[in-house]
């Protein structure tokens, strides 16, 4: 009896030390994953945090050295001036890119979901031909149809208008846009679309009662990604627009540049509370639809 509880007990103190291991192995791969992941959002987020920082600082205190990584006395009165600078409409640029964004996003989801559902559900001579061709259009730059684009609007007489910056996106919405809804729409089984038609429901009703309800993990997604996109676009504003009144928040931080003070040193503590105030609208964004933004990703490539 003796030897045998001894033989019996050696393999379950083996089986509780390889556990222990395993467990010590696990935690510290654990932990060293987490320290990455600390340490690069640290990085990452640094330069946030010193735009922040420098937002709330005094004219004196950004030419101190060593540089103070937090201001003696937060100057919230410097968010203020960006928008009673008498030179620099800043509300007025706000409201013209808020417009832009809403319009344009707007647009692309609509468009976008359109023509992704007709690639996803529907068949027609040369679809995967039209479909290669559609994706091959995002490796054509930007600059190349630039030219093009422009004498198009200017014989359209919207030089110097909002519309360039909307309009285009009510037509397709953008290959990339197009390419994670049709990943989408081919996660979804087809027979919702074929209980629908049986009941009566045409493919418009289908398209957009019983499958775009579906998709609002990949909606979010498209929203949050041309949302900024089209906040932070610089080129198209630049290009298209000529009057002050007209900027874009974008193209407007150009010009608190050139801010000076009596002594002709430049006023970096307004440029930084103006680009902080620009910022703050896609962190929330990205934050209110971060659950459906992973989620979109991730189910898009389910599928192909």
């Amino acid at each position: 009896m003796q030897g045998l509880s001894t033989t019996t007990g050696r393999p379950k103190r083996v089986l509780v030390f390889g556990l222990s291991v395993y467990r010590l192995r696990y935690l510290w791969g654990r932990g060293g994953l987490y320290l990455i992941l600390i340490a690069l959002s640290a990085i990452f987020g640094f330069p946030f945090f010193w735009t922040l920082s420098s937002s709330l600082k005094t004219g004196p205190e950004w030419y101190v050295y060593p540089p103070k990584w937090l201001p003696d006395s937060p100057q919230w009165g410097n968010y203020r001036e960006v928008f009673t600078l008498f030179r620099y409409p800043y509300g007025r640029w706000t409201m013209n890119t808020v417009l832009i964004v809403v319009l344009s996003t707007a647009g692309t989801i609509i468009s976008a979901s359109m023509v992704a559902y007709g690639f996803a559900r529907f068949r027609f001579p040369g679809k995967n031909v039209l479909f290669l061709l559609t994706l091959s259009t995002m490796m054509i730059p930007g600059q190349v149809t630039l030219i093009p684009q422009f004498i198009l609007f200017h014989k359209m007489h919207w030089v110097d208008t909002l519309q360039p910056l909307w309009v285009p996106f009510w037509f397709g919405g953008g290959a990339f846009y197009i390419f994670l809804l049709r990943q989408f729409f081919l996660t979804l089984p087809i027979e919702l679309d074929e209980a629908a038609l049986i009941d009566g429901a045409g493919y418009v009703r289908v398209f957009w009662s019983v499958l775009l309800p579906l998709c609002k993990p990949v909606i979010a997604t498209v929203a949050i990604i041309a949302f900024m996109a089209h906040w932070s676009d610089f080129m198209g504003p630049l290009v298209y627009l000529n009057t002050p009144e007209k900027f874009t928040i974008s193209v407007g931080l150009q010009f608190f540049q050139d801010l000076r003070e009596v002594g002709g040193k430049p006023l970096q503590h307004i440029l930084m509370a103006a680009t902080t105030l620009s910022i703050i609208p896609c962190i929330v964004v990205f934050f209110a639809g971060q659950r459906y933004f992973v989620r979109g990703i991730v189910m898009t490539g389910l599928k192909g």
